[in-house]
């Protein structure tokens, strides 16, 4: 396209100064949000709007190798995605015609700013000789993504993009709703709103086409998300990630503590070998660590389930290796993991403060004490029994040797998995209920042999197993699906690890050395 004569002789760093005020602007825009009076409104429908300097990284992220750029930005905001993204595309100086974004928004709080930043980018093109179009949709993004990339017979495919930024709402998808009706019916199985943007603006891209977000990582691992993790990396190719190490900087005056991520992925592209991984403790990407990782390092080309592990340093890499000394999967162990069974408001009038003629113990989180459980605890909160009759048999396990882990940790607690040892010695009772917030570790739904037990603990306390679950889990919950898919000693590691536990587990440091001898042995 040939620039008009006002334009000609235009200065691309004037233009470009003008798209950095721009962003400095949508920043101040975002903090005021922040703190009016729709915050709580945007935050109950999962909207939390990108820091300037967050916007500047990602766009950075994208190859922009094209003369017509077609920018799609589903859930825009104030459109500080979108604005970055041409704030690169200005500043690259290369052959560029055309820059088309569509930007998805319903929220009417925000439209008025939003129309803003379209018309500045619109100005900022022209002066450049770059032809702008932009489009604002105040509709919903997933009824008409989905309307758009139906396949049928009778339906003319929709846009394709070339570009996807995106920063999609974080809010799970009530099971009664429209949108969960909708998802359903296009075989779009997830149980948040962000994959759901994530899934559908992958779809809307051409071939080749790049696709950049930030989410939380919650989709990297755990069951919820498999159909989605096995659909995107079908349809996409992992180029990029980049981890933020604290929770809290990211969105940091959103209040978000949720680990997130940001990724770069390529349309139907061959897998690459390596995948570059990043990290930075907040939104000074100038000092992030990046390292370059085999993909199948990444996503094991054996893990039916696509398990994303992210390996960001040198100590991951040698928590990785450290690893091979354990290969054994709790099925060939002969071992399962589930999900206690009582939820005590649903059985409420079946439980007891304390134990009872008739009752068996009931085994809480805070049941637990140096490896093993402490029961009862008069002073707490909780129960301490739950009466046994017919009606809650199928709640209970037959009394033995289980190891539990607690499902939820604090947001910011040191370990992420803390397991102890039921010892059936300690009580007299023929069964006994874990509650719904303990995961429990048994052999065809009975007990463990002693020092399998033992053995067991001690080895999902060592800081080995804690470090190798934080690779590929970013989210304080301990599934049991998540503890089925990690490796574990064999039968007679396991036997050698319980012989060093007696009446209570060893401290931290002791753990750690004995589980160090146990790789050096098998090294």
């Amino acid at each position: 396209m040939k620039m008009s004569p006002r334009t000609a002789h235009v200065n691309p760093d004037y233009s470009l100064s003008n798209m950095a005020v721009e962003l400095k602007t949508l920043d101040i825009v975002r903090q005021h949000l922040n703190g009016s009076s729709c915050r709580r409104e945007r935050s109950s429908i999962g909207q939390f709007l990108t820091p300037a300097e967050i916007a500047r990284f990602m766009a950075s992220l994208f190859e922009w190798r094209r003369e017509h750029v077609r920018i799609l930005d589903a859930g825009a905001g104030v459109g500080v995605l979108f604005a970055a993204c041409v704030e690169a595309l200005v500043s690259a100086r290369q052959r560029l015609l055309s820059i088309h974004v569509v930007a998805y928004e319903k929220d009417q709080h925000v439209l008025p700013y939003l129309k803003e930043t379209m018309d500045r980018c619109e100005s900022t093109c022209k002066e450049v000789g770059i032809a702008f179009r932009g489009e604002i949709r105040a509709e919903d993004f997933v009824a008409s993504a989905i309307a758009q990339t139906e396949e049928s017979l009778f339906v003319v495919q929709g846009e394709r993009f070339t570009h996807a930024i995106l920063n999609p709402p974080y809010k799970k998808i009530n099971g009664q709703s429209a949108t969960r009706r909708l998802l359903d019916a296009a075989g779009i199985e997830v149980s948040n709103l962000y994959a759901a943007f994530v899934w559908l603006t992958a779809k809307m891209l051409e071939p080749g086409g790049e696709l950049v977000a930030i989410t939380p990582r919650s989709f990297c691992n755990g069951p919820y998300f498999r159909r989605f993790r096995i659909r995107f990396l079908d349809m996409m190719s992992l180029r990029r990630i980049h981890v933020f190490d604290s929770r809290k900087k990211a969105f940091g005056d959103d209040d978000v503590l949720q680990e997130n991520i940001i990724y770069h992925a390529i349309r139907g592209e061959q897998k690459p070998k390596h995948v570059m991984i990043s990290s930075s403790e907040g939104i000074d990407f100038g000092k992030s660590k990046i390292r370059s990782v085999p993909y199948e390092d990444v996503v094991l080309p054996t893990d039916r389930d696509a398990f994303i592990r992210l390996v960001l340093n040198d100590t991951d890499n040698r928590v990785m290796k450290r690893m091979q000394a354990f290969e054994t999967s709790l099925v060939k162990l002969g071992l399962d993991v589930s999900t206690g069974r009582v939820v005590d408001f649903r059985s409420r009038e079946y439980l007891r403060a304390l134990p009872e003629d008739g009752t068996v113990p009931l085994i809480y989180p805070c049941h637990f004490e140096a490896g093993f459980v402490k029961w009862p605890i008069e002073s707490g909160k909780k129960p301490n029994a739950i009466i046994a009759e017919t009606r809650t048999k199928e709640l209970m396990v037959p009394t033995g040797y289980y190891v539990l882990t607690k499902r939820f940790s604090a947001k910011e607690e040191t370990r992420r998995v803390v397991a102890v040892i039921y010892d059936p010695s300690r009580f007299e009772a023929p069964f006994v209920g874990f509650e719904n917030h303990l995961n429990y570790f048994h052999a065809e739904g009975r007990g463990l042999s002693v020092n399998m037990a033992k053995g067991l603990a001690l080895y999902l306390n060592s800081s080995l197993f804690d470090q190798y679950f934080r690779l590929f889990s970013g989210h304080t919950q301990v599934n049991a699906t998540d503890l089925r898919k990690m490796y574990y000693p064999s039968r007679e590691q396991l036997l050698r690890l319980g012989s060093h536990v007696r009446h209570r587990m060893p401290e931290q440091e002791t753990v750690d050395a004995i589980l160090e001898k146990e790789c050096e042995r098998d090294g």
